[in-house]
């Protein structure tokens, strides 16, 4: 009986581990073309796939750590051949050329230090959480200040 329980309660300690994990990394695709980064991990290479819509990558945190990044008509990969990373942190990973958006940039790959797979979430600009905003000592706590501007907040 106990042995059931035991390992009922690892089952079920994994079964959450894996549904409320968080990402190592946050993609948003902005409307200028940025493709901006949220990360606890140093990123140590990235690859990813798109429909057409890139022309052209470039610049960003993944050029100051000194990135080797190319742009097919299909594929968009970096990665350092002196072993260097983006640091963990935030910021622009790329500049991306072309009309990207988060529906036509798919199958991301993204790597850390020793090639460990890191966990990816992308979203498109208008999709990530607003900054809070303040007013007289109000902190909307993470709601637009379009959505507090009827209350007189914002």
């Amino acid at each position: 009986m106990c042995k059931r329980n035991l390992r009922l309660l690892a089952y079920l300690c994994t079964f959450l581990t894996f549904t409320f994990a968080q990402s190592d990394v946050v993609l948003t695709v902005q409307t200028n073309g940025n493709l901006d980064y949220e990360s606890s991990s140093d990123i140590a290479g990235f690859q990813f796939n798109h429909d057409g819509c890139v022309t052209g990558a470039s610049g960003g945190a993944a050029t100051d750590a000194g990135f080797t990044v190319s742009a097919s008509g299909t594929t968009v990969l970096g990665f350092s051949f002196t072993g260097s990373a983006v640091p963990s942190g935030s910021g622009t990973l790329l500049e991306l050329a072309g009309d990207p958006t988060a529906d036509c940039l798919t199958d991301f790959v993204l790597s850390g230090p020793g090639g460990a797979a890191l966990t990816v979430e992308v979203l498109q600009g208008e999709d990530a959480p607003p900054a809070a905003c303040e007013d007289d000592g109000f902190t909307n706590f993470g709601l637009g200040c379009a959505d507090l501007a009827g209350f007189g907040f914002c």
